[in-house]
């Protein structure tokens, strides 16, 4: 499992996502992004930190960052996901854990739960993966990390 430095060109990646779309690095590009890799959807720590971002959405957008989750999990579970709990972040389906892999946060069989912010040009300015996913960054933790990067 390769381990992104800070300031290591972020891999590319393009994967399907809720609103019917793909969503790629490179229309990131010019633009910080926040990406959250989680275990899976429906789960208890996931939920409750994809309902944090949800319910502090308007901090959230105050970042100037966008934000996109990503698990392994289908299009049609991060559907369901989004539509019973509202939420407000983009949900991408790396099915084949790929992009996991590239970015370094594939335990086994798992996915870590891992917070990257990637800069206008597209290198990583932050990284944060846990061991045992039990916590996750908040929005608070995101605007530091993001004040940090400035």
């Amino acid at each position: 499992m390769a381990k992104l430095k800070l300031g290591d060109p972020a891999p590319e990646f393009a994967l399907p996502g809720t609103g019917d779309r793909t969503y790629a690095l490179s229309d990131y590009r010019g633009r910080k992004l926040i990406i959250a890799f989680y275990p899976g959807d429906f789960t208890a720590v996931c939920t409750k930190q994809f309902c944090s971002y949800r319910d502090q959405g308007e901090r959230l957008d105050a970042l100037g960052a966008a934000v996109l989750g990503i698990s392994p999990q289908s299009v049609d579970s991060h559907e369901r996901f989004t539509e019973e709990k509202r939420l407000n972040v983009p949900l991408l389906a790396d099915e084949d854990k790929s992009v996991a892999r590239a970015y370094g946060v594939l335990a086994g069989p798992l996915v870590r739960r891992a917070t990257f912010i990637v800069d206008e040009e597209g290198l990583v300015r932050h990284r944060n993966v846990t061991l045992a996913g039990l916590s996750y960054d908040s929005v608070g933790d995101l605007e530091r990390a993001l004040a940090a990067v400035a």
